[in-house]
């Protein structure tokens, strides 16, 4: 899964690779009841910007956002925007998240439209740096996920007890350990500069 020394980190191969995050990491360890019903479907959307400057990250994200509100649900139901070559410092993902939040409410799609942010060095704030739980909102790639806030609604609705979602979550994981989740990681992707865990 990880490409050579020549070979370029093409769209493809960013997709292939979110997909099986997708399906080893988010579906297989059941940490988002969202996810399972898409993935494979053709209304999953993931869009591969390899742009490395701000203009052309606010760009992508401004399209997908427009994008997302012109289609239906059937044609779009959620939107993955991935960077495979950029915003690497979880900080400076950080200040683009803002960015996109600033923009997303500019643009009026406040409650309409959710941002869900996913990095390979993720970090929640007050918890200890080399903790279990950072892993659920680790990806392969800094991205941002775009997801309709009626669908997530109705999905949230479905599941007996939705606010322990998070807590379970962070029991799954750290049932698993983080030497457990490096070494499946690993696995998966092996072991590029991207998608370092413990960075």
């Amino acid at each position: 899964m990880t490409p050579g020394a020549d070979e370029p980190l093409t769209p493809a191969f960013v997709e292939a690779r979110i997909r099986t995050w997708l399906a080893e990491v988010v579906v297989g360890l059941n940490l988002c009841p969202f996810a399972r019903p898409l993935l494979g479907a053709d209304s999953l959307r993931i869009a591969v910007c390899t742009a490395d400057d701000s203009a052309s990250l606010r760009r992508s994200f401004l399209q997908e956002l427009d994008l997302l509100q012109r289609s239906s649900e059937q044609e779009i139901a959620t939107t993955l925007l991935v960077f495979p070559a950029a915003l690497d410092e979880f900080e400076a993902y950080l200040d683009f998240l803002d960015e996109a939040r600033v923009l997303l409410a500019e643009a009026g799609l406040d409650g309409l439209v959710q941002l869900a942010s996913f990095h390979p060095r993720y970090q929640f704030a007050g918890e200890p740096p080399g903790g279990a739980s950072h892993y659920s909102n680790r990806s392969p790639y800094p991205l941002i996920h775009l997801l309709r806030e009626e669908m997530l609604s109705r999905v949230l609705a479905e599941d007996s007890d939705p606010d322990e979602i998070p807590a379970r979550n962070i029991a799954t994981l750290e049932a698993i350990g983080v030497a457990g989740l490096e070494q499946r990681w690993r696995k998966l992707f092996g072991n590029p500069d991207s998608a370092h865990l413990t960075k």
